[in-house]
């Protein structure tokens, strides 16, 4: 998938990138169809497509390339890796953001100048709904979706947990965080990047403000502030909402949360504690099994729609 956010800032910085696509796959392979890396004339500059030599020898040949190119490679064979399947990379010179088109790009990599009519039956498959949209390397035209976040995550606080949890699920792909806290010098003076960051006197306020398909994590540094967040969530809706605490907190936020008026069925929609209690309290060990369940929850999400429409 292309990430246009990172596409946009590498241009700007560099002027002229090669974005080398991972677009087919046969066998065993350090990453999927659609995976990619940014590289300029001085080197990488995002993402990767793993594999250790393969991707050293793809940076070094993005580094030299004037023009599109296509390449084959037997990962056992070419370059003795223990993989044992097969890649093709697509190398796509770029020098200003690609257009975009019914939520893909279009590409000629090596392909004849004049599209090719598989190309165009595909795009037309994809207009009409069709297809989905996937990355595909036809007749040397590459068309690639636009990556869009999928994960919408919430994070009520700011205190060491929370920059934990945000520091190690930002970098994920598929995911946009909204951070939130009751004033900006709760937030560290540096945020990684794709992260927006809320200050509010009434967190709890902002709750109708987010979709009822986000996920939230809640855990700031005041009990009461976590409660009326929790009670505000129950009210809006959400995909899936976990609470910083232990066992005995959580009882006492679900009498709570009852006397308010929420039914038992609702306030067991909510996790309390968050994370994998096996990997210990450490905030980073928290961070770990958040973003692990978060990411397990989102899959099975997304299996159970697949399963659904086909």
């Amino acid at each position: 998938m292309v990430d246009l956010g990172a596409l946009e800032k590498a241009l700007a910085r560099h002027g002229r990138v090669v974005r080398v696509v991972v677009a087919q796959v046969r066998g065993s392979a350090p990453r999927e169809v659609g995976a990619s890396m940014l590289v300029s004339a001085d080197g990488l500059v995002d993402g990767t497509i793993g594999g250790g030599a393969l991707e050293l020898e793809a940076e070094t040949t993005a580094r030299q390339l004037a023009a599109g190119r296509v390449d084959r490679r037997a990962l056992g064979p070419d370059l003795g890796q223990c993989c044992g399947g097969a890649v093709v990379l697509a190398y796509d010179v770029v020098e200003t953001l690609p257009e975009v088109q019914d939520g893909v790009i279009l590409r000629r990599i090596d392909g004849a100048a004049e599209m090719p009519l598989s190309v165009r039956r595909e795009l037309s498959r994809l207009r009409n709904g069709d297809a989905l949209a996937r990355t595909q390397l036809i007749d040397g035209w590459l068309i690639d979706p636009v990556d869009r976040p999928t994960i919408d995550l919430w994070v009520w606080g700011a205190g060491h947990v929370g920059r934990a949890i945000v520091a190690t699920v930002a970098p994920l792909p598929d995911v946009s965080v909204t951070w939130v806290d009751t004033g900006p010098e709760r937030f560290p003076d540096q945020v990684p990047q794709g992260v927006t960051t809320i200050p509010a006197k009434e967190p709890e306020r902002l709750v109708t403000h987010a979709p009822d398909t986000a996920h939230h994590l809640v855990l700031t540094y005041s009990h009461a502030l976590d409660l009326a967040l929790c009670d505000a969530l129950l009210r809006r809706g959400f995909a899936s909402a976990g609470v910083i605490g232990s066992k005995s907190k959580w009882a006492r936020f679900r009498n709570r949360l009852a006397a308010m008026g929420h039914s038992t069925a609702r306030i067991d929609s909510i996790s309390c504690p968050i994370g994998d209690p096996a990997l210990g309290k450490h905030p980073q060990e928290i961070a770990v099994g958040t973003a692990a369940r978060l990411l397990r929850e989102t899959q099975a999400r997304q299996d159970a729609a697949r399963d659904m429409t086909g």
